[in-house]
């Protein structure tokens, strides 16, 4: 017979410990707020990299010729009803050095290139030209390289963040090696034109700071304040409907008891899940609120196959105690549970491990809300039908007892002649 684990012993201080770290969480909400990423926050979200001018790149045909960076190579492309359309590649691998690299753009016809750094630099450290390609023609336009080593690095978010005080905020970019920032500065509509100012302030201020043309930008983002506005408003309301989902379909199934039930571990999970991400400074972007539905929907079906045993089981032992079935059903599916949830996690792991930027924050939340989620079908949602039925059962035997009361008060009434 498989061991029955007595579940019922921790539901109390399962609640106690779940109440304080959902209030500890509450505290921080209150007092410190959502790190909110750029689909939340209205204004200007900029990711810069701090470089090295590497190389200097002129054209003087006819027709377009766009230069585009790669991790791994470098490309122009001509075309034009006035060029040959054509496209040059070079591999770093064949280029190994920025002399080497400089040497082979050079000798395309009508490219004139300038060397700005030491040619025996690796041309594997060029920045990719992220904010679209580069159009070349008779002005010079600068590519850059990235630090070699902790000796040439020359930022940090400090530095950063000193150089843009007043202006916006910056933090790091995963890897911190490579000096990218992420810059985001809050449009609270005083500044006319904000989307296009913004972004050239950042850009002077530090140049001001490391350099001219040592600022690459990266990416540009700019969210109005009701895009972020409307954007909060609909994930609210998509939480709270999944939440009336999950008690309709669970009361229909099994009762309302199991349905608040099921509802209150998927509340005890979402706040758990807030509570990491105020804490741990984490962005609250979309990706969070994917997250955050993906683990109730996770959470969800663990309880619902709990409900489902708890259910089978006390159609079969009518005659024992709600806990004693409630204990047993939880016991018969713990196995199942246990390897569900690690065969899960080891995936939600890979992508955590194995990826960066949002998704690795979006396998971190979801590998806090699994965990959240595990815990909360076995203690929140099945502690609360326990206490449930307990005050059911105290009910009935207060009714049970009344009627006997009133009943034997019927009966001596009865038996009592009446005085004449």
């Amino acid at each position: 017979m498989k061991k029955i684990f007595r579940f019922n012993r921790g539901f109390v201080p399962a609640f106690i410990a779940s109440g304080a770290v959902i209030l500890f969480g509450l505290f921080g909400f209150f007092t410190k707020g959502f790190n909110l990423g750029v689909d939340f926050q209205a204004g200007v979200n900029e990711t810069v990299q701090l470089a090295y001018p590497a190389l200097e790149v002129t054209y003087s045909g006819k027709g377009n010729a766009v230069l585009t960076v790669a991790e791994d190579r470098a490309t122009i492309v001509f075309s034009g009803a006035e060029a040959d359309a054509r496209t040059v590649v070079v591999d770093f691998k064949s280029a190994p050095t920025l002399g080497a690299l400089a040497g082979a753009l050079g000798a395309v016809p009508e490219i004139g290139v300038k060397l700005l750094d030491a040619e025996g630099v690796s041309s594997s450290l060029m920045v990719p030209t992220y904010q679209g390609n580069t159009s070349l023609g008779p002005v010079p336009v600068m590519a850059h390289r990235g630090p070699a080593g902790e000796a040439e690095r020359f930022a940090d978010s400090a530095k950063v963040n000193a150089a843009l005080k007043g202006l916006a905020e910056a933090t790091v970019v995963n890897p911190s090696g490579a000096q990218r920032f992420l810059v985001r500065a809050q449009d609270d509509g005083k500044i006319p034109n904000f989307s296009k100012t913004a972004p050239d302030s950042i850009k002077a201020a530090l140049e001001k700071e490391f350099g001219q043309g040592r600022v690459v930008v990266v990416k540009t983002d700019y969210v109005g304040a009701r895009y972020s506005e409307t954007l909060s408003r609909q994930a609210f309301w998509l939480f709270v409907l999944t939440a009336l989902v999950i008690l309709v379909y669970a009361t229909l199934r099994f009762g309302f008891q199991y349905g608040f039930g099921a509802v209150l571990a998927t509340f005890h999970d979402a706040l758990i899940m807030i509570c990491f991400v105020v804490w741990t400074r984490m962005e609250f972007t979309t990706s969070t609120i994917a997250a955050l539905l993906t683990i109730l929907g996770y959470s969800i079906n663990d309880t619902i196959v709990q409900f489902d045993r708890v259910r089978e089981d006390r159609r079969l032992n009518p005659g024992d105690r709600f806990v004693d079935v409630l204990n047993r059903a939880l016991s018969e599916t713990l196995s199942r549970t246990i390897i569900t949830t690690l065969c899960t996690m080891i995936t939600v792991l890979s992508i955590f491990f194995f990826t960066s930027g949002s998704l690795k924050d979006f396998a971190l939340v979801l590998f806090v809300g699994m965990i959240s989620g595990t815990y909360s079908t076995l203690y929140i949602a099945s502690g609360f039908v326990d206490w449930w039925e307990k005050k059911a059962e105290v009910r009935k035997a207060k009714t049970l007892a009344l009627e006997a009361e009133r009943g034997y008060a019927a009966a001596v009434a009865k038996k009592t002649p009446a005085k004449q």
